[in-house]
C-alpha cells in the first residue's frame, strides 16, 4: 500500500486547491421589466421568457 513518506504542508496542499473557490451567479436584465434574472430563465416578476409571456403572474 502505498504510504506518503513525508507530510505534506500545508502550502503544498493549498496550492492544489486553488481552483477550489465559489463563483458569484451569473445576472442578466429581463427585456420586458427590467428586473435582474438569471440568464435563459423566465423572469420571475413579470413571467417573461425571450420577449413572451411564457407564465401568468398576478399584476400589481
Amino acid at each position: 500500500m502505498a504510504v506518503p513518506k513525508r507530510k505534506t504542508s500545508k502550502s503544498r496542499r493549498d496550492k492544489r486547491r486553488t481552483h477550489y473557490k465559489a463563483v458569484a451567479p451569473a445576472i442578466s436584465t429581463c427585456s420586458n421589466c427590467g428586473e435582474p434574472m438569471r440568464p435563459h430563465n423566465i423572469c420571475k416578476k413579470c413571467g417573461f421568457y425571450n420577449g413572451r409571456e411564457v407564465l401568468k403572474t398576478e399584476k400589481e
